[in-house]
């Protein structure tokens, strides 16, 4: 299992036991956090994708230790004028470790709570998409053909019955 979460305005693909490194979140080393945006889950195969969210997925980590990234050297100069400055960066970033990808929201708050709530009252093409990976491309061209027009809205022209995948792309394309 693994899910594309944002962190600091960064998305990245973690798994249970992943180590990574991200901006830096806290001072203090061994406290656990918890990360509410969760773009995407994949569950063997079962893709959940959010808009913009996965309602109720949360991603539990704990902060490892606080480090500085490599240096960056930022140089500059103007030709022939005798201007020279040499400076150089190292950015703050915590190292964290994945713990627990929860997709039915074990760590979520009160908050987070009242907007699935207000989310579930909303129509159903908000809600989040469940798309199968296991298709090949032969059943996914006969599952575009055997599709209703009103289940592909947006992929086809309106005087369309039935679309191929070529159809549906050229489509897109045009529009």
């Amino acid at each position: 299992m693994y899910a594309v979460v944002e962190i600091g305005g960064h998305q990245y693909r973690v798994s249970e036991g992943d180590v990574l490194f991200v901006d830096k979140q806290s001072d203090e080393t061994d406290q656990k956090l918890t990360f509410d945006r969760v773009l995407l889950t994949n569950d063997d195969g079962k893709v959940t994708v959010g808009k913009p969210v996965v309602d109720g997925a949360s991603v539990e980590a704990t902060l490892l230790d606080n480090v500085k990234s490599d240096k960056v050297m930022v140089f500059k100069k103007k030709r022939r004028k005798g201007y020279r400055v040499k400076r150089g960066h190292r950015q703050p970033m915590s190292q964290i470790e994945i713990n627990k990808i929860s997709v039915s929201g074990g760590g979520s708050t009160k908050k987070a709570a009242s907007k699935s709530k207000a989310k579930e009252e909303t129509s159903a093409s908000e809600e989040t998409q469940e798309v199968s990976t296991d298709m090949t491309a032969k059943e996914a061209i006969s599952h575009i053909r055997n599709t209703d027009l009103e289940d592909l809205k947006g992929f086809v022209p309106d005087s369309e019955d039935r679309v191929t995948v070529l159809d549906a792309w050229n489509s897109k394309q045009e529009g």
